[in-house]
């Protein structure tokens, strides 16, 4: 039986923490689980609550605030006693049971290296959730896009993805790793704190052969926006940016270079279009992200280098869109 750390990161967020605690404890019925929350030096009452209410999950206390990326990367180097690790976004209600399909799969797949359920949106159950949906992908200039969200559209679950299926990544919302993988790999890059860190880490995982899997017999329901809304510029900046490194990392095309100039002139259009919606606080988040860009090139290319040489498969990856996904969904109306 493999053994299960599902680990919720928490920082200052004891009304999630009470909403959302008594949902995993009550649907986490797989034996070889614990639920462990890792706080990132919280300073409301938040650790009180888990220790009074909720004495059946474990704690680790974290010395300061280490973003998402940091924050798990400290918390699963503590946990050498498990299998693999889940990392459970705070505002994320599973259905019951729904680890055992996840584990039975990496149970019975040894190349399998992460997976993730199918994600659902908490405020209408009905519906994909933004953030994961059912397994996650990219076109070749790393516009992120689900099975069941494509930009702003977002599906209905209507049976349309119950069969599991390989993809590039799946949401850091819900998303079960083993552990000695991750620890090889690097794990989150904390240098993107927040946003698009499991894109990366997955699709990091990927390039050195390992399967991505998104498990469809498992769900969970999030809530979203709980740390971040797309309203806040600071969103903006961090996935622009995040995005940007993340290509620059992991792109394994010989055109790599030129992949990534294009994708620059499309954010051009996307601070455009910004500006003229009178949203030019976005437009600065670009702008910033494309400066910070610039000053970290070295340091990501140093990445690159060093990411590059453990790339199994050559050329590009089957779960990257041969194309633009804005071209697909905005032109030509095809998905």
């Amino acid at each position: 039986m493999m053994k299960i750390a599902v680990v919720i990161l928490n920082w200052n967020g004891r009304a999630l923490l009470e909403r959302y605690i008594p949902q995993v404890v009550e649907s986490t019925t797989y034996a070889g689980a614990d639920i462990i929350v890792a706080d990132n030096a919280s300073e409301d009452d938040s650790v009180l609550y888990m220790r009074s209410a909720w004495s059946v999950c474990k704690l680790i206390l974290l010395e300061k605030n280490y973003g998402f990326a940091g924050g798990y990367n400290r918390a699963i180097a503590q946990l050498g006693d498990y299998d693999a690790v889940v990392l459970l976004n705070s505002d994320v209600a599973p259905a019951k049971g729904w680890l055992e399909p996840m584990v039975e799969l990496m149970e019975t797949d040894e190349m399998v290296v992460a997976c993730g359920p199918k994600i659902k949106d908490d405020k209408d159950r009905k519906m994909f959730e933004y953030a994961g949906a059912a397994g996650g992908f990219v076109d070749m200039y790393g516009y992120p896009y689900c099975r069941g969200r494509v930009f702003e559209k977002v599906e209905e679950d209507l049976g349309q993805y119950d069969s599991n299926a390989d993809c590039l990544w799946v949401s850091g919302a819900a998303l079960m790793v083993r552990r000695k993988e991750y620890i090889e790999c690097g794990g989150l890059d904390e240098e993107f704190f927040a946003h698009m860190e499991e894109i990366d880490l997955c699709w990091r995982l990927r390039n050195m052969g390992h399967r991505i899997v998104c498990v469809a017999e498992s769900e969970v329901f999030h809530l979203g926006g709980a740390t971040l809304n797309s309203a806040n510029p600071r969103k903006t900046y961090l996935n622009f940016r995040n995005n940007l490194w993340m290509m620059i990392k992991n792109h394994t095309s010989k055109l790599w270079w030129l992949i990534l100039f294009l994708r620059m002139v499309l954010d051009g259009v996307a601070g455009f279009k910004f500006v003229l919606s009178g949203q030019v606080s976005h437009c600065w988040a670009i702008i910033k992200a494309h400066i910070d860009m610039w000053r970290s090139l070295r340091k990501m290319l140093a990445k690159r280098r060093e990411i590059q040489s453990n790339v199994r498969e050559k050329g590009m990856l089957p779960e990257i869109l041969q194309g633009s996904i804005v071209w697909k969904h905005y032109v030509m109306r095809s998905m």
